[in-house]
């Protein structure tokens, strides 16, 4: 019972003892509360009740229950770090045991051996306790012996012979009511899918089994470091270490099992690194490696060793002793069988070829290439990868472009399997040093063009294809329904200053639960087959447009002029100044959005030439004098370019990448010209621009006050010519996919605009922070404005910074009178800066605003 129902068994357990019952009876209710706190509570109260139930065998003198004790006793001293203990109980025990006994007692010794990474000693156990459990017809433990085979078969790479023994288990497990192993086996099966490269279907199964460990009340810690695997190769690896870290903290707290503890670290440090902390995954892994080798856990010790020296080179403390021990823990893990040692066999090479090794770097690295061949899909871009640094030494730009060619079609079809634009997203971080080589190979090999390519080739790929939409899933729909209501009840105790803790609490809770649902998503998609193709670019800018994308190789911004026929390449300045300066600009702004600021005028004006001079440097006296499409990098997106000098006076629009300029470019407007007007709640000027276009159009559909719902908003915007949204917007950068425009019912989160069949052809966001993005991955970003791009929309016009309401008013008035006049939106936008007065605040707030795409 103590699987079935965890504290049925632990209450029953407790009576059967105050009532004075037998040794035998008395031996089995101490096994059952040691069991209960060995795998959910105080792992010292668990050996003491073992020891107990132990003595108790002893006295009724049963040999098969003293072995049966003497197993569990072992697995508990093996989680408390005793591994020589433990193993010498399976000794006895095996030798007490007889029969249908030691068949169960083998079983859990191989558990201890999958615990201690010795994966052969664990087969072979299983394969002497499976035909006698069966023999005797024992359902549970031939399902759980057929569980810990298949884990064991994950761990040494092989998932089809896992997913084989799960299968099989879990027709066993349906015909039990063991419930704790019923969700130990939707968490393993969320572990293989994982293996074989579903993330969507991993994150569904892991969550579908904290659910079922949240009805039992048992503790989820095994589940916590197999989610943290997930999340880190989803690019969630912020989320991972935090996990982590939780859960390190609730086992301590209960005085829980050490393996658990190690094992936890090791996941946390493998979280930190990919985030870029390598101090404290030096710390985590470090830790790790000493509780493994107190533990004898030769296995686990080695993979910790693998990170604690990724980590060390990604602090910088490359040496010829860490290229020795890199390559003594890839012979380790080779030894193993262990899936991780190629990529320790290219981190050798890695640091060989930092510190001029050639010769060796090319052992190593002709070691992990052999793993581009096959298995799932991040192994085989660890083998890509080390082929290209291969190619890379050896001087072959055509073998780096390549391998790297190779390299990223893998990660692109990883990556159409995932539905959510997040995880897309996220994901191209793991092709971010392919993309960096191969476009420092085009340079050296290939001129400006092949350069344009391979800064296409990885950039913004999620808007290439619009995301899966999500399902028509009726809890997703109601919490939805609920989130608005709360953000929306939130909004209001803060507006009165009542407390909205406990809104905000639950607010947080229905976020994770969104946003959970919507990560389980697959990808509906293939691949992308629409390559970029420069001739197809130069030939629809034609002679006056001319694109002009930044690429940013070595830290250094390197400017792709596209037009009249050619690309052009100049070389600008750092893009940590272009940074730094553009926040500058970015506190001038917000400083001019108030009145009084004039006198900052002229400093943001300068810090504007200054930015001017580090994005384009020479490149700006070859800007002509026709349209221009900026493409800047991710980190460049909050740029306000209609301040940039060369550009103020023209008509200017921007494009996270030039195929998405020329998706938009392509889109066609819908056949009834239809436009949607939208007043949210709370603006300062009450959206006094709404009620003036209103007029204007005469066949625009206008939603205001209780009619400007979301569900509403949604169903007219979708399909619409024109849609022009004025409502407060709040920018998210904890959770880009929630920043919102508030309606009248709660926020319209960017989670609402991916339903759409098709969002409107163009869009008109007239309210602060609407343009403003989150950067992830390698080159993505994720927002209000990149997730109506992949729907539909040719063109936006949004505001990256916080503007003054009442001067946004004539320009959007204005604004739209170019519109009417048949202009497009960066030719109207540029008209309508220009009628706006000449002072301060109404020239920061035309500079603010940017129009996307190209309708």
């Amino acid at each position: 019972m103590v699987f079935a129902d965890p504290g049925e068994a632990l209450a029953r357990a407790r009576a059967l003892l105050d009532a004075e019952p037998s040794p035998l009876d008395a031996s089995v209710a101490h096994q059952v509360i040691g069991i209960w706190q060995r795998d959910f509570g105080d792992l010292r109260l668990a050996l003491h009740h073992l020891r107990r139930a132990r003595e108790c065998a002893a006295r009724a003198d049963s040999a098969d229950r003293e072995a049966d004790v003497l197993a569990t006793l072992g697995v508990a001293l093996v989680h408390a770090g005793r591994t020589r203990e433990g193993l010498a109980a399976f000794e006895r025990g095996v030798a007490r045991g007889g029969g249908h006994t030691r068949a169960r007692v083998l079983y859990r010794r191989a558990y201890v051996w999958w615990v201690l990474g010795h994966h052969r000693e664990a087969l072979e156990d299983v394969r002497r306790a499976v035909p006698v459990l069966r023999q005797v017809e024992d359902v549970i433990w031939t399902a759980r012996a057929l569980t810990l085979r298949a884990t064991v078969h994950l761990a040494l790479g092989s998932v089809e012979r896992a997913e084989a023994d799960f299968t099989a288990a879990e027709a066993l497990w349906d015909t039990t009511g063991q419930e704790h192993d019923k969700a130990d086996a939707v968490e393993s099966r969320g572990l293989a899918a994982f293996r074989s490269g579903d993330v969507p279907v991993a994150l569904r199964l892991l969550d579908e089994a904290e659910e079922r460990y949240a009805r039992l009340g048992t503790p989820t810690f095994m589940l916590n470091i197999r989610r943290c695997e997930v999340l880190m190769a989803a690019g969630l690896a912020p989320e991972a270490l935090a996990e982590a870290d939780a859960a390190i903290g609730k086992l301590d707290g209960i005085g829980g099992q050490s393996t658990r503890k190690a094992e936890l670290l090791l996941a946390a440090a493998r979280a930190a690194r990919l985030a870029g902390d390598a101090h404290t995954a030096i710390a985590r892994a470090a830790l790790a490696v000493r509780l493994f080798a107190g533990q004898r856990r030769t296995w686990w010790e080695t993979h910790a060793r693998l990170v604690l020296i990724e980590a060390r080179h990604a602090a910088g403390r490359g040496s010829g002793r860490l290229v020795a021990d890199a390559a003594a823990v890839a012979g380790k893990l080779a030894s193993f069988g262990a899936p991780a040692a190629p990529e320790a066999s290219l981190l050798a090479g890695r640091i060989a070829l930092d510190l001029g090794w050639t010769a060796d770097a090319e052992r190593h690295l002709a070691v992990a290439a052999r793993s581009r061949r096959s298995g799932p899909p991040l192994a085989r871009l660890t083998g890509w990868a080390a082929q290209a640094l291969r190619a890379q030494a050896a001087g072959s730009a055509r073998g780096v472009l390549e391998a790297c060619r190779r390299g990223l079609d893998v990660l692109d079809d990883h990556r159409m399997t995932l539905g959510a634009s997040e995880l897309r997203a996220r994901a191209t971080e793991q092709g971010a040093e392919l993309a960096a080589l191969a476009q420092r190979a085009s340079l050296v090999s290939g001129g400006p063009r092949r350069l344009l390519v391979w800064s296409e080739r990885w950039r913004a790929t999620v808007l290439s294809t619009p995301p899966t939409r999500p399902p028509a899933d009726p809890e997703l729909l109601s919490g939805m329904t609920a989130f608005r209501e709360i953000a929306s009840r939130a909004e209001a105790a803060r507006m009165e200053g009542r407390p909205v803790v406990a809104l905000e609490r639950e607010q947080r809770r229905l976020e994770r639960e969104i946003r959970s649902r919507t990560l389980h998503m697959r990808g509906e998609a293939l691949g992308d087959g629409d390559r970029f193709d420069v001739g197809r670019l130069l030939e629809r800018l034609g002679d006056e447009v001319l694109l002009v994308e930044l690429a940013v190789l070595g830290g250094r911004v390197q400017v792709l002029l596209c037009g009249r026929g050619r690309v052009r390449r100049f070389e600008a300045g750092l893009l940590a100044a272009a940074e730094t300066e553009a926040e500058h600009v970015q506190a001038g702004l917000r400083r001019l959005a108030h009145p009084g600021a004039e006198a900052r005028l002229p400093v943001v004006e300068a810090a504007g030439r200054r930015l001017e001079e580090l994005l384009f440097g020479p490149a700006a006296a070859h800007l002509g004098g026709g349209p221009v499409v900026i493409v800047p990098p991710g980190r460049l997106h909050r740029v306000p370019w209609a301040l940039l000098p060369s550009l103020r006076e023209r008509v200017l629009s921007v494009s996270p990448s030039a195929g998405s300029w020329l998706r938009a470019r392509e889109t066609a407007p819908p056949p009834d010209g239809r436009p949607v007007l939208v007043r949210g709640p709370g603006l300062a000027t009450g959206g006094a621009e709404v009620p003036e276009l209103a007029g204007r159009y005469g066949r625009a559909t206008v939603l205001e006050e209780d009619e400007a719902r979301v569900p509403r908003v949604l169903e007219e915007l979708d399909g619409a010519a024109l849609a022009h949204i004025a409502a407060h917007g709040t920018f998210r950068a904890d959770s880009p996919l929630f920043s919102s425009l508030r309606m009248a019912d709660g926020p319209i989160v960017v989670h609402d605009f991916e339903r759409l069949d098709s969002s409107p052809y163009r869009i008109i966001l007239s309210c602060c922070d609407t343009a403003r993005l989150a950067s992830v991955g390698a080159d993505e970003l994720l927002g209000l404005v990149t997730a109506l791009l992949p729907l539909g929309t040719a063109g936006v016009v949004a505001c990256s910074a916080p503007v003054n309401d009442a001067a946004v008013v004539p320009l959007m008035l204005a604004l739209h009178k170019g519109l009417d006049a048949g202009l497009s939106l960066a030719e109207a936008l540029r008209d309508a800066r220009a009628a706006l007065p000449g002072d301060a605040l109404h020239q920061a707030t035309g500079w603010a605003f940017s129009a996307f795409g190209a309708a």
